[in-house]
This record gives structure tokens, sequence and C-alpha cells, in this order.
């Protein structure tokens, strides 16, 4: 039966296999070279098999050793991933987050849950609102995080995923084929006018004005009831509702890009963590957004 190799042997390989030189390898780990080989000897017997080649001018690694490489580097990896965290103290002190409410009910509710699960002695605060708002509170730094829309392609930050903006219509009452079609929209917003109602006027839609809110959730309720039809995010489509395509007549509005931006004055561990569970939460979504 093979033996599970120890940290120690795994970390000599990987110190051997970038240097290519059992004496540079033996500087680094600061130990006697017959000490290193004979690590890399037990190594190769636990494994029952041949990691390195050895020649006058150094070693190299045989097939087998390319393929223990990306394993080793994983698992010494984890390891010193785990000792930094259990040598960490408690996260806490505060965290002041801006959310748009296209995920308040779906991505970030979950991220956030689980981070104040995992981490209760950190002060989370949360703002939900437009991207506009978001962005002007983290400039006054009122704000550490904000997730917000980019539709422009000018917001700095890191790049969570592609949500595009689709017209949205009710599977049941189908607005879509009144003439001129109802349509639901943010009031006031320069967005609506720039892309949503732009996009209609484009293609020779004609429209009218049918429902007029300040939050996503109105205009869904609106689409769902069958008052009007609206441009929502593709990942917000509600269920008994579907987007519209260019097969029923209907431009995308938008490629917005979702995007993380940090307050520029402050910085702690706790903001850094809350980061990592917001890339993680926003993959799968990343994934299901691009579906048409």
């Amino acid at each position: 039966m093979i033996n599970p190799p120890s940290s120690e042997l795994l970390r000599a390989f990987l110190t051997v296999a970038t240097s290519r030189n059992l004496t540079r390898a033996s500087e680094v780990l600061g130990r006697t070279q017959s000490a290193v080989s004979m690590q890399i000897k037990r190594l190769e017997s636990d494994l029952d098999t041949t990691l390195f080649d050895r020649g006058p001018r150094g070693v190299r690694l045989t097939a087998r050793g390319e393929q223990l490489l990306p394993f080793a580097r994983r698992i010494t990896g984890l390891l010193d991933e785990a000792t930094a965290a259990m040598h960490k103290g408690p996260l806490e002190g505060p965290v002041r987050i801006g959310i748009p409410e296209e995920y308040s009910q779906s991505v970030l509710p979950q991220v956030l849950a689980a981070f104040s699960e995992r981490h209760p002695a950190v002060e989370v605060t949360i703002r939900c609102g437009y991207s506009a708002q978001q962005i002007a509170a983290l400039e006054r730094n009122e704000l550490d995080l904000a997730v917000v829309f980019d539709w422009h392609q000018e917001t700095t930050g890191e790049v969570l995923c592609v949500d595009p903006t689709v017209w949205v219509t009710s599977k049941l009452h189908n607005l879509h084929l009144h003439n001129p079609v109802p349509i639901a929209v943010y009031q006031p917003s320069l967005w609506c006018t720039e892309f949503a109602i732009r996009s209609l006027e484009q293609h020779g839609i004609r429209h009218r004005v049918a429902f007029s809110c300040e939050t996503s959730s109105g205009l869904k309720m609106a689409v769902s009831a069958g008052l009007a039809i609206a441009a929502l995010s593709r990942s917000n489509v509600p269920p008994d509702c579907r987007a519209l395509s260019e097969a029923d007549g209907f431009p995308l509005v938008d490629s917005s890009r979702v995007v993380l931006r940090r307050g520029p004055l402050r910085s702690s561990d706790a903001i850094d963590e809350l980061v990592d569970m917001i890339r993680a939460g926003f993959t799968p979504l990343r994934h299901r957004a691009a579906d048409p």
C-alpha cells in the first residue's frame, strides 16, 4: 500500500524541483545535501516511483515527478492557508456595504448571512440603493464596498459578472404584442431614458409609460400582474415571466457589468474576507446570466 507523503517531504520535493539542484535546494531548506537527498529517496519509496533523474548537472523531474508537482503545490498551499487562518484572531470591526436591489433577494442575502454566521464579531451595515447613490457614498467614505452596475464600461473595480438587461413580459398576458406596448420604468431615471426607452425608439417600437416606480421589485410586480413590460436584468426575471428576444422584435437593452468597488480609505481583514465571499457568491450567477 502506498503511504501518503508528509508535508515536509513534499516541501523538499518542491524545493528540489524548483532549484533543479540538490546543493541549492539544501541551502534553501537549511539542511545538508545528504539530508535532502534522503528526504527525496524516502518520498520516492513512499510513493513507489522515481521522481527525479539524476545527472552530472543536477536533477530533472521524471514524468511521474511532473504529475506530482501540481498536487504538491496544492497540498502545501492549503496547509499554509490553514496555518495562517488558525494563527489569525477572530475578525471584528465594521464593514459597510452597498448593494443593488436586484441582488438583495438572490445572491447577496446568502452571502451576507453566511459571513455574519462565520464572523459574528464583525458589524455589517448594508445600504440598498441605486448604483449612482452607492458610488457617491463610496467617495464620501460612507461605504467600504459597493456592488454596482456599469453600463458605460467606465466604472473601475472587479467585474463579478456580466448581467444583460432584457425586456421582460408576463407569460400569461403577452403585453409585448400590444401597439403601443405598455412599459414600466424607473422614475426618475436617466438610465431608462438613455438605454431602455432609447432601445425601443431605435427599433421603431411604439410604446407608452403605463407604470413608474423607484424599485426593481415594483417593475417585476408590474410585469407579473400584466400591467406592462419592463427592462430587467436577465438573472432577475420572475419565474412567471420571460425575457423577450430579437425573435420577438425586442432588442437587448444593455450588457451591463456587475462590478465590486472598494472604498479607497479603509481596509481590513474583515473587508477582504467579505470580498472573497461575494466573489464566490456571484460565480454561479456568472454562468446563468450568460445563458440566452
